[in-house]
């Protein structure tokens, strides 16, 4: 069988910060490599949203940018994420995409920030930032032996309602609210994060997780070949003991 993926990249030229583009390059390469097409269409303000897609991303953005877009993400475009979410596929919002997941986002010295509510979280900018490394372990169901690593750099403090569920949990770093131990969140196939770096190249395993995810909510249950990760653990491993450190 022929398997096709349709990515759509949300706001490109607004939410990119710390390489997040690069998290649609291992996506796209790691379903290529495996013989599956693969068609990504950008989508920004004023754009309207297919019913094809399979997988949608956001990256993060300075609070300048979540102000611009962040009533055509609502009132134009709220309506059908939230279906598409409830239909199961793929969500991954990184940093201030992952706020505007949520229910709202209160940046210090503005007006709230009305998000799509596709994850059960809400974000409260706070006094300090939280800047550097972040080592965390998987709290996947299935996953729990797998770790993350990424870059954080934001002041949002984010907390989790009754729905959403931990991505990971903190071992170094700040994650969600440095408070309650917890690095990002998930609810459905809907997946959230302040971790940049990109994400996605020195995690392969959640990159992979992700495509199956995506494969197998528009196709069956889909398991994917493995791939040679020899350099991507080693960026994992490096990571991990630069953090210790």
């Amino acid at each position: 069988m022929s398997l096709e993926l349709v990515i759509c990249h949300l706001y490109p030229d607004l939410m990119n910060l710390y390489g997040d583009r690069g998290n649609i390059s291992v996506l796209v390469k790691r379903a290529q490599w495996r013989g599956i097409d693969v068609k990504v269409i950008s989508v920004s303000i004023g754009d309207d949203i297919s019913s094809d897609v399979d997988f949608f991303f956001m990256g993060g953005g300075q609070d300048r940018e979540q102000r611009l877009l962040a009533p055509d993400l609502v009132h134009r475009k709220g309506d059908k994420l939230r279906k598409l979410a409830e239909e199961g596929v793929v969500f991954l919002g990184i940093c201030g995409g992952y706020q505007l997941f949520g229910h709202y986002y209160k940046p210090k010295n503005n007006p709230r920030l009305e998000g799509i509510g596709i994850l059960d979280v809400y974000t409260e900018a706070g006094d300090k930032r939280f800047i550097g490394n972040v080592f965390a372990r998987s709290k996947l169901s299935g996953y729990e032996d797998f770790t993350l690593v990424g870059f954080e750099n934001h002041s949002g403090r984010t907390y989790l309602s009754r729905d959403a569920n931990p991505l990971g949990e903190i071992i170094k770093g700040y994650g969600n609210n440095g408070t309650d131990k917890f690095e990002g969140a998930w609810q459905r196939n809907v997946f959230g994060t302040y971790l940049h770096g990109p994400l996605l190249p020195k995690n392969p395993w959640f990159a992979d997780f992700l495509l199956e995810k995506a494969l197998s909510n528009k196709y069956g249950n889909i398991k994917l070949s493995p791939l040679d990760d020899t350099l991507e653990l080693k960026a994992h491993k490096k990571a991990i003991e630069i953090i210790s450190r």
